[in-house]
C-alpha cells in the first residue's frame, strides 16, 4: 500500500478510536466558585434585620414622653377673652411635653364682685323704669313731686336709657372679670398673672413646667 492509501485508512481509524475514548471517559467536575458568593451574603442579612428591628422599636421608646403622668391646669378669666391664649398654651405644652394632661378652667372673681354683678341688671331696669314712668312711681313712694334730676333724665329720655344700659353692661363685665391667668403643675402654682401682671411666654412657661416636673421626680 502506498502512502495515500495508508492515510485514507488510518485517519478514519484514528477518529473512531478518539470517539470511543471520549465516550467512556468520566465527565469533568463542575466548578464550585458560586458557593463562595452565598457565604458572603448571609452574614450581611443579619445586621439589616437587626437594624429594621431597632427602627421599629425606636418610636415605642418615645411613646411615654416627659410629661406622662403629670397634669397642668390653666385657670383663666373667661370673661376677659383669655381663652385663645389658654388654648395656644395648651397646644404648645402638649406638643413640647408629650403625655402631659392640660386642663382649662374658668377662674371666677371674688364672691363680693359676683354678688354685685348680680345687682347691676336690677339697677339698670329700675333706672329705665323710673325714666319711663317716674310721674306715677314717685307719688306712690310718698313724694309730692318727682326730684329735679328726674326731669333732667326725662328731657333726654332715649339718651338716658342708652347710657344706663351701656354703663350697666360695662360695670357688670368689670365685676365678672378676675383678670387671672394662673398655671398649676400637679396642683402647685408655677405662674400667676395676678402677681406678675403679665402673660407668660411660651418658652418661659415650658421651662417652668419642665423644671417643676424634674423636681417632683427627684423628690420621689
Amino acid at each position: 500500500m502506498d502512502r495515500a492509501q495508508l492515510l485514507l485508512v488510518g485517519l478514519p481509524l484514528f477518529l473512531f478510536c478518539s470517539d470511543i475514548f471520549n465516550l467512556f471517559s468520566p465527565a469533568p467536575a463542575k466548578p464550585a466558585a458560586n458557593h463562595h458568593h452565598h457565604h458572603h451574603h448571609q452574614p450581611e442579612s443579619q445586621p439589616v434585620i437587626q437594624q429594621q428591628h431597632a427602627s421599629l422599636e425606636f418610636p415605642a421608646q418615645k411613646a411615654g414622653g416627659i410629661g406622662y403622668g403629670n397634669t397642668v391646669s390653666i385657670d383663666f378669666c373667661a370673661s376677659c377673652s383669655y381663652r385663645g391664649t389658654a388654648v395656644t398654651m395648651r397646644n404648645m405644652l402638649e406638643s413640647q411635653l408629650p403625655g402631659v394632661n392640660v386642663v382649662l378652667a374658668n377662674y371666677p372673681p371674688p364672691l363680693p364682685k359676683r354678688l354685685l354683678s348680680k345687682l347691676v341688671p336690677v339697677v339698670q331696669f329700675g333706672v329705665i323704669g323710673i325714666i319711663v314712668g317716674g310721674e306715677h312711681i314717685f307719688p306712690r313712694l310718698g313724694f309730692a313731686a318727682p326730684p329735679q334730676w328726674y326731669y333732667s333724665l326725662r328731657s333726654n329720655r332715649f339718651g338716658s336709657m342708652a347710657s344706663t344700659w351701656l354703663l350697666g353692661n360695662f360695670l357688670q363685665s368689670f365685676l365678672q372679670s378676675s383678670g387671672a391667668f394662673e398655671v398649676y403643675c400637679n396642683g402647685e402654682l408655677v405662674f400667676s398673672k395676678l402677681k406678675e401682671h403679665r402673660f407668660p411666654g411660651e418658652i418661659e412657661l415650658k421651662d417652668l413646667i419642665t423644671r417643676r416636673i424634674a423636681n417632683s421626680r427627684v423628690i420621689i
